[in-house]
């Protein structure tokens, strides 16, 4: 539980950073309302009423399908539905066979689609 507390808190500062750095996003709550582009915006809030019914494994597919075009909204897009996934508590996880850890790989796993894997690396090494 301790690890995953940890864990939690490494990964929305590594968001918070990222979003920061490439979007010049400084909100100190990442929701969907920080995209500006209303389509944007609304496939973020589709992907996450995925994850609310329980359905983290299909949102996710559908996010890696639009993130191999290398299109930067999109980016930002995978970016807030991790960080949103991140704030869902450990029984909501666990429930959906799903963890933390997960959450961090994907994220490397998204930076890496985008050549950005070294800032996801340097946070995942603090991490584990």
């Amino acid at each position: 539980m301790l690890q995953d507390d940890f864990i939690l808190r490494q990964i929305r500062e590594m968001v918070h950073a990222v979003m920061k750095m490439l979007f010049q996003v400084s909100a100190s709550e990442l929701t969907p309302e920080v995209i500006e582009d209303s389509t944007a915006r609304t496939t973020l809030e589709n992907l996450i009423a995925l994850t609310d019914e329980g359905k983290i494994d299909e949102a996710e597919n559908q996010l890696y399908e639009m993130t191999c075009d290398g299109d930067r909204q999109n980016l930002e897009i995978g970016l807030l539905f991790y960080y949103n996934l991140n704030g869902k508590d450990d029984d909501f996880l666990e429930v959906h066979n799903f963890s933390r850890e997960e959450i961090m790989t994907g994220i490397q796993d998204l930076a890496d689609r985008y050549q950005l894997s070294g800032i996801a690396e340097a946070f995942r090494t603090e991490i584990l």
